[in-house]
């Protein structure tokens, strides 16, 4: 069994053009994680162990700008060439056929059809 497969990744937020993420493991030494996007290599990743913790690390990765970009981007998170997680980010416009653009018209028309209701209701 490979050190990988004894990792778990938890992905916790994205803000500021950082993730951030809880990986767990073996507690005899601090793997080596790698991120890429489009197999080309991302620096960043940085893990720093939770006091009190042993075999917890937190992850952070400076997303760089190269990743924000129109369409959507996704960054992969290795050990030992084991996917850990996928992070996927949809920036720009809007894909035609994307299917969360489509609820967001939706949820807007919805909206427009609910206040001309409550107006018709009210008088």
């Amino acid at each position: 069994m490979t050190t990988a497969s004894k990792l778990s990744l938890t992905p916790i937020r994205l803000a500021g053009g950082v993730w951030y993420g809880i990986l767990t493991g073996p507690a005899d030494s601090a793997p080596m994680i790698e991120a890429s996007q489009n197999g080309e290599a991302i620096a960043g990743a940085a893990l720093s162990p939770l006091p009190g913790q042993p075999g917890h690390w937190a992850v952070e990765l400076a997303l760089p700008a190269s990743v924000l970009s129109d369409g959507l981007q996704t960054v992969v998170l290795q050990a030992d060439g084991e996917v850990l997680t996928k992070v996927t980010i949809l920036a720009g416009a809007p894909l035609q056929d994307d299917l969360r653009a489509e609820i967001g018209l939706l949820r807007a028309e919805l909206d427009l059809l609910k206040r001309a209701f409550q107006r018709h209701a009210r008088g």
